[in-house]
């Protein structure tokens, strides 16, 4: 964990914090590099063992961070690989195929670089981009139940004056990788109702971490309970949304981002079922007194199921791909500096229209895996119902029918899409 308690003074320029970095650090994994395919390697061997075992990748989740993976987004200039939207979702995608869980542990973390390092404002964001080039990964504690949704959220998460710091108090729900987490970010609001951010080490005293997501996919991710009692925390840990320069959670269509990480681990998730159905009919010695052929590799029905799967697979993917251009193009109208509500709203829409399709092609070939497989492909040892599971985990979040329904609406009327939430 980096440590933040000095922070960067008038005299210490992010050129020097940048030199140091890279001088102690390995090269980022970026796509293509030997060093992603090396990671991507680290990460898919066991992955399904661990699925079922329920075994926590902890182990994991270290090498995602000396990697220093989390900082693909991040600028150049600061330490990070300055990858676009949509070069970072492409790694994305091959992270959801080696393992899901590992991938989305890493959206909350991905989602505050985008917020608050990228772009950035000003000289505030250089805490942060610090922590972030040096390896560290953040983590959110956000959702509460008994919070009102509909039309707004309302946090009973409270931030209260203590002398000169403040203290957090309250308890939040799908905490998504904050238990492997240097830093987790805290929504709450003060005591005139402001909305704010802080970001505290996940070690700080008050603070308790659970796991008890008992979710049937996606087991791995550490989406459980975040309790807070009498959490300190520093001023210089806080950001309010009012004064946030139009960035983090009160930028129109914030959400869009968030969404498409989810469809791109979804879109990972088909590939890694195409690689297991072509890889069960070359394994397949026996098949049907009825087939067609006497190899099952020779059967055209099998070699059907298999070339569907793999172009639901490239469909997934090409399919993310273009929205997270609609995105970038978003992006750069922010790092421009006169940032566009259409095309944040065009960003959010390709972002809606992927995740309807990508959804139910990810559902149809995880079930599709068993049809080239057969009845012994369901024994549970083979553990090849987490690809189904997994994918219908993911599109439980922010059903496509609200989706769909807005999107439809949208042509019909020119009603856009909800400005909150993950649209």
């Amino acid at each position: 964990m980096t440590d933040l308690a000095p922070i960067l003074s008038e005299e210490t320029t992010m050129n020097a914090v940048t030199q140091s970095l890279r001088a102690a650090a390995p090269r980022l994994p970026t796509p293509g590099s030997p060093e992603l395919e090396e990671l991507l390697a680290a990460l898919s061997e066991g992955a399904s063992e661990r699925d079922a075992s329920r075994t926590l990748p902890f182990e994991q989740v270290a090498l995602v961070r000396k990697s220093r993976l989390g900082a693909l987004r991040l600028r150049k200039e600061e330490g990070g690989g300055g990858l676009s939207l949509r070069e970072l979702l492409s790694v994305v995608i091959r992270l959801g195929e080696a393992d899901p869980n590992v991938a989305h542990i890493l959206r909350n973390h991905f989602g505050f670089v985008e917020r608050f390092t990228q772009p950035s404002v000003g000289d505030r964001h250089l805490r942060w981009a610090r922590l972030v080039a040096g390896g560290d990964i953040v983590g959110l504690a956000m959702t509460e139940m008994n919070a009102k949704n509909v039309g707004g959220v309302e946090f009973e998460t409270r931030l209260t004056r203590d002398g000169d710091d403040y203290v957090l108090n309250g308890t939040k729900y799908f905490s998504t990788g904050s238990i492997f987490s240097d830093y987790v970010l805290v929504r709450a609001q003060d005591e005139g109702g402001r909305y704010v951010s802080a970001v505290i080490p996940s070690v700080r005293d008050g603070m308790t971490l659970e796991d008890d997501w008992d979710g049937m996919g996606q087991r791995l991710t550490g989406t459980g309970t975040t309790r807070l009692a009498n959490v300190r925390v520093a001023p210089e840990e806080l950001i309010f949304d009012d004064e946030s320069d139009g960035v983090g959670f009160g930028r129109p269509y914030h959400g869009s981002y968030s969404q498409l990480f989810l469809t791109a681990i979804v879109a990972g998730i088909v590939r890694a079922a195409a690689a297991e159905a072509a890889a069960l009919v070359k394994k397949r010695a026996r098949t049907f007194s009825f087939a067609p052929t006497e190899r099952p590799v020779d059967d055209p029905i099998l070699q059907q199921t298999v070339g569907e799967i793999s172009a639901a697979a490239f469909a997934a993917e090409a399919a993310v791909l273009a929205a997270a251009d609609a995105l970038d193009r978003a992006v750069a109208s922010r790092v421009e500096g006169r940032p566009a509500l259409d095309a944040a709203h065009d960003g959010a829409l390709a972002a809606a229209k992927a995740k309807i399709i990508v959804d139910e092609l990810a559902i149809r070939s995880g079930a599709a895996v068993f049809d080239a497989g057969g009845a012994s492909a369901t024994k549970k040892s083979h553990n090849l119902d987490r690809h189904w599971r997994n994918a219908r985990t993911l599109a439980s979040h922010n059903p496509a029918a609200y989706k769909a329904r807005s999107v439809g609406q949208h042509l019909i009327t020119g009603d856009p899409l909800p400005l909150t939430g993950f649209f």
